[in-house]
């Protein structure tokens, strides 16, 4: 039985994630994204589920980090509606709130919310959003996935993220080998020269060759200062001509460049 890793604990979006991505599999749970994929480094595990983007608050900066750094590569991607959900214990009246537990993303994408209902509570973040159950007390509440069920725990009838269409993309990442013979969607990096239209010169390339951008986000580049890592998505097959051809001549034009990943 295929073996996957990814965030836990038990109910985290990563695991409802894992569970969708690869229904057949044995899910592993980790305490953290980084022992998500040491675990499939060690060859403990065959791939790892890592969310890379969320529609509201952009890319996850930690796992982008994970992409670059190890020997990995993405090959499959799955969008995953966020459904947020207040959670006490049961009797705790919203009065007596003086504490919010939750992932920082997910305090972030409901501050609107907080800030109407508990502007004097404290915000507190968690490792994952599940782990707030865990903190709750008749003085707090946590923020959750409308998935979780838990005896003693009441959640609020609706989303109370402060936008509704929010979804968290992950990605299923294996390690390093065969590129897939085929695919929709190309992610890589790249470091550009700090030279005035040196990133104009990348993305030219792909206007040449017809490739359309979907996504461009900049990082900086860990002890360079003022220096920056380009995440860039296009739409292609990776198997064909064109591709290959965009893909070299963005290689040869960068300081630094790594694939990332491909996937339908």
């Amino acid at each position: 039985m295929q073996r996957i890793s990814c965030l836990g604990p038990v109910g985290s979006y990563s695991e409802l994630a894992a569970k969708r991505m690869c229904p057949d599999a044995e899910v592993i749970l980790c305490h953290s994204f980084t022992d998500a994929v040491r675990k499939l480094m060690a060859g403990e595990t065959d791939g790892a589920v890592l969310p890379v983007e969320n529609s509201l608050n952009g890319g996850v900066l930690e796992c982008l980090d994970l992409l670059e750094e190890q020997d990995i590569f993405a090959r499959e991607e799955f969008p995953l509606p966020v459904d947020h959900r207040l959670a006490v214990l049961e009797g705790v009246k919203y009065e007596d709130i003086k504490r919010i537990y939750s992932h920082e993303q997910a305090l972030g994408q409901c501050a609107n919310f907080l800030e109407r209902n508990f502007p004097d509570a404290e915000y507190v973040g968690t490792a994952s959003t599940v782990e707030s159950l865990g903190r709750l007390d008749k003085c707090s509440a946590g923020i959750v996935g409308s998935h979780i069920e838990r005896e003693g725990v009441v959640l609020s009838g609706t989303n109370i993220a402060d936008n509704k269409s929010n979804f968290t993309r992950f990605v299923l990442v294996e390690r390093r080998g065969k590129l897939p013979e085929k695919s929709a969607m190309v992610f890589f990096s790249a470091v550009c020269a700090d030279r005035p239209g040196s990133l104009l010169g990348l993305l030219k390339i792909f206007l040449r060759h017809g490739l359309n951008l979907t996504r461009i986000e900049s990082r900086p580049v860990k002890g360079e200062f003022g220096q920056y890592r380009f995440f860039i998505e296009f739409a292609g097959d990776l198997a064909s001509e064109w591709v290959q051809k965009a893909l070299a001549e963005a290689e040869a034009s960068c300081e630094q460049f790594k694939l990332l990943g491909a996937y339908l």
